[in-house]
């Protein structure tokens, strides 16, 4: 059974958006939660269900709608991961150039996290 062009248009329109993108960064719609942190949980290896217990302010639809959108749009958001990562570099680097005191101590306090776990 085909669906013709005005039956395609319906759907589409009543087709949900789970992703927008506000200010330059993607969220699951009307939530503050990022796309970042739901792509990076699900590369590595965590389920869509082990996702939202970890994000309890989403239900599990809006997980799974925030890992379609990644899979239909993979080498966008890869790109605007890879953005993301650089302009991250970019503030770690102003603030060890800016403020070399606070990042020798949080140096130290990562340092004292790591060498206390068993």
């Amino acid at each position: 059974m085909s669906v013709d062009g005005g039956e395609q248009e319906k759907y589409a329109m009543a087709e949900k958006s789970y992703i927008e993108q506000r200010e330059g960064v993607y969220r699951v719609a009307g939530t503050r939660v990022s796309l970042d942190s739901i792509v990076y949980a699900f590369l590595e290896g965590h389920t869509a269900e082990s996702i939202q217990q970890s994000f309890p302010l989403l239900t599990l639809e809006q997980v799974y709608g925030a890992i379609t959108y990644y899979l239909a749009h993979q080498e966008d958001i890869a790109t605007y991961l890879q953005e993301q990562a650089a302009a991250f570099e970019t503030l770690k680097e102003a603030l060890r150039r800016d403020n070399p005191h606070m990042a020798q101590r949080i140096g130290e306090i990562k340092h004292q996290r790591q060498t206390a776990r068993p």
